[in-house]
């Protein structure tokens, strides 16, 4: 399972991280790729969830 963080966002006060991860589809076995933007202390927390 490929997994990455491609992106650093900043707003006016808060940083944020892009983080996106390809998952294999457990019902096709295809793979698709799940995006989602937090704070860069949740990253590895998203990334390690199945």
């Amino acid at each position: 399972m490929a997994k990455k963080t491609v992106a650093t966002l900043q707003t006016s006060s808060k940083r944020l991280t892009k983080a996106i991860k390809m998952v294999k589809s457990p019902k096709t076995g295809a793979y698709m790729f799940v995006e989602s933007i937090m704070a860069p202390e949740l990253v590895n927390d998203f990334l390690k969830e199945k």
